[in-house]
């Protein structure tokens, strides 16, 4: 129960992986402090709250996912308030704040939350606070921690001016109207002061939550003679800052060990997303040469004996487990390791201080630990400075302890962006550099995110591959540094490459190579359908598409279908096909020279390739990348475009490549158009919007 209706707001979140609620829970701890009460829940609980009747201030935590969609926990809010029925003053009484979460290294950046902020102002809803955008690529604490600063005071405004406004109709309910408009400037009198002394008050309150720590309240140990901060050293002037750390995270979950024995639940039921598959991987091939600075895999996955279903250009999701060894050596760090395959019982803790705490949906009741460690917890995710504040509880050592303080502390936040956000730190990197660090099994359960499933795009089509699924991936490789003391593979990208390494065969480069062993291995997959990325409805319509490196994975789905449909539909007429493809070497990671099959056969028209780290011999250096391809090709990218209504297609890395493919394009259609660079912008936004331009990028 909230203790004072006048004193509490309403504070809804809508998460994907956990980012909005870790944020929307700081507030709501700190509200406390500030003499609030926040009624918390997450925006899917409509049957929790109701905007409709809502009378006091809301803030709203959104985050933002896949190509600018709001969460999924948000869909069903969001489909709500886009009712075209509701009339323009439906929220006329609502005042809130919104706070977006999002990443500028993707196209629509921190578009869930624009989408409910530009909604709900389309309803009559009034901002008291001004929206905040954070940007994860730079770091959200840049804007979430001044935003939640400013939050309090504008909360206490908003909520004093509703008192004030109530207490006008209060009065006129009750006196004649000359006696309430001299009440009435009594109580604006009253206000100004009380507005004045809440702006006072709020100096010192903002600081409560958190804890000033002071260099003479801990015995150092003899500073270190590096000038160089690192992940572990500090140099002035924060390591002579008192610090404003964050306010320790209650405890909520208890882990208690169980003598009985039992099977462990089975994968399918750690998602969400409904029905998983498990299917045996059938092929694999290696496409990339042995001395490639990059690992390309093909993976052919048997889907005969299931109910999957796909088009080309569909994503799918992989559940991966954590490196078996990593899991081992943080059993080790935590003293667990003889008790691995002992089976746990995970509840929430009695008298947690903690609102609304419950198990994480992704943690079995019961299962055993290494089960947790392995296909539970993202054991790899940078930890967030509410897990290094509570890190810090548990460090025995004074010169890490203040180290971590720093490293979670307003004045450190350079140094957590740099050392740990930057440089990829794990919490295996931080129990090695912090080895006086000895956290408890129930709050690594508290604090690690869910393991999130791995998403690929398909590289095949079920029209000329029926029952068969390819999908093409880099090894991903984190090489040893100043952070982290070991390399490292990717989670997923990784353990398949292990997975299948018995399948893996000499041949390479050919989709068709005939004779790899069929594999008894299995892996969970469940469907990412692509609502846009697609071949045109009409196949006379021409397109072009851009994949450089594994970007092109999607598009040897395109042209298998397309060949298809050509054999299929010898009556029908098909639009001229164009791919532009670019890798670092012609004889090294050509990933799918069989390009010239389709190009030979008909089913791609115009085949345009670039070899970025080759060296050339010619007068006129040949072009390196594939947006250089595109300025070559200019006219007829312009014809496509323009005269032929066709479409775009980008697949591949976001910020080496589709920013600069994006910025050839406008200066195409400035070009070839005779307009100014910021007509082309516009004509390009107009592509997008019709979905003409589309992008399946990564960061």
């Amino acid at each position: 129960m909230c203790c004072e209706s006048k004193r509490r707001f309403l504070l809804l979140y809508a998460t994907q992986k956990g980012q909005a609620k870790a944020i929307a829970e700081e507030i709501w701890q700190q509200a406390g402090a500030h003499g609030l009460e926040a009624d918390m829940h997450c925006i899917s609980e409509m049957d929790k709250y109701n905007l409709e009747t809502e009378k006091d201030p809301v803030v709203i935590v959104i985050s933002t996912t896949g190509t600018g969609d709001p969460p999924d926990t948000a869909r069903k809010f969001v489909k709500k308030i886009q009712d075209k029925t509701l009339p323009p003053d439906h929220f006329a009484h609502l005042q809130y704040g919104l706070l977006g979460l999002g990443d500028s290294e993707y196209m629509f950046f921190c578009n869930g939350g624009k989408t409910v902020d530009r909604r709900l102002q389309e309803l009559g809803a009034q901002h008291f606070y001004d929206t905040g955008l954070a940007d994860d690529c730079v770091g959200l604490e840049l804007v979430v921690d001044p935003w939640i600063d400013g939050l309090w005071l504008a909360l206490k405004e908003a909520l004093q001016l509703q008192k004030e406004k109530e207490g006008m109709n209060n009065a006129v309910d009750a006196v004649s109207s000359s006696l309430s408009t001299a009440l009435h400037a009594v109580h604006e009198l009253n206000l100004s002061s009380e507005v004045q002394n809440l702006k006072l008050e709020d100096g010192g309150a903002r600081g409560s939550h958190v804890l000033s720590q002071k260099l003479d309240d801990i015995n150092l140990v003899a500073p270190a003679r590096e000038s160089e901060p690192s992940l572990i050293h500090s140099v002035p002037p924060v390591s002579q800052s008192a610090l404003n750390i964050p306010a320790l995270p209650p405890e909520y979950i208890e882990v208690q060990f169980q003598d009985a024995q039992g099977e462990n639940p089975h994968l399918s039921s750690l998602t969400s997303e409904g029905t998983t598959f498990e299917v045996p991987v059938s092929k694999a091939i290696q496409l990339t040469r042995e001395d490639a600075i990059k690992t390309a895999l093909l993976l052919e996955l048997d889907i005969a004996d299931t109910a999957f279903e796909y088009q080309p250009g569909d994503a799918f999701c992989v559940m991966c487990p954590n490196n078996v060894s990593e899991v081992e050596e943080l059993l080790r760090i935590l003293g667990l390791s003889e008790k691995g395959d002992d089976f746990v019982c995970v509840k929430v803790k009695q008298g947690t201080k903690k609102k609304g705490a419950s198990r994480p949906q992704h943690i079995p009741e019961r299962s055993t630990l290494k089960f947790i460690l392995t296909w539970c917890l993202e054991i790899r995710a940078i930890p967030k400075k509410a897990f290094l504040r509570a890190l810090v509880e548990c460090t025995s050592d004074a010169g890490e302890k203040r180290r971590l303080q720093e490293l979670c502390s307003r004045q450190g936040a350079s140094d957590y962006t740099r050392f740990i956000r930057d440089s990829n730190v794990c919490l295996l990197d931080l129990l090695h550099a912090f080895p006086s660090c000895k956290p408890s099994l129930s709050l690594l359960i508290e604090h690690l995110p869910r393991l999130q499933a791995r998403s690929y795009s398909v590289s095949s089509s079920n029209l000329y591959q029926p029952g068969r699924l390819c999908f093409v991936f880099n090894v991903v490789e984190f090489p040893a540094g100043p952070s982290r003391p070991v390399s490292r593979k990717g989670v997923c990208t990784g353990w398949l490459a292990e997975l299948v390494a018995p399948l893996l065969h000499p041949s390479k480069n050919t989709l068709d190579t005939k004779g790899e062993s069929y594999s008894t291995e299995k892996i969970s997959i469940f469907p990412r359908p692509n609502n846009a990325f697609h071949l045109p409805a009409d196949p006379s319509v021409p397109f072009i598409m851009v994949g450089p490196g594994t970007g092109i994975s999607p598009f040897i789905g395109f042209l298998q279908h397309r060949q298809k449909l050509r054999e299929q539909h010898p009556d029908w007429e098909f639009g001229e096909t164009w791919l532009f493809f670019g890798c670092r070497h012609q004889d090294r990671d050509y990933l799918f020279k069989q390009l010239r099959y389709f190009l030979e056969n008909g089913t791609l028209t115009h085949l345009e390739v670039c070899f970025s780290r080759d060296s050339s011999t010619a007068e006129v250096a040949p072009p390196k990348y594939v947006q250089d391809i595109l300025r070559l090709c200019a006219k007829e990218v312009a014809r496509v475009l323009l005269k032929d209504r066709g479409y775009f297609y980008i697949c591949g890395d976001k910020k080496h490549m589709a920013d600069d493919v994006s910025d050839a394009v406008v200066d195409i259609l400035s070009m070839e158009m005779e307009a100014d660079k910021l007509e082309a912008m516009k004509i390009l936004a107009m592509l997008r919007e019709a979905k003409r331009y589309l992008q399946d990028v990564w960061s």
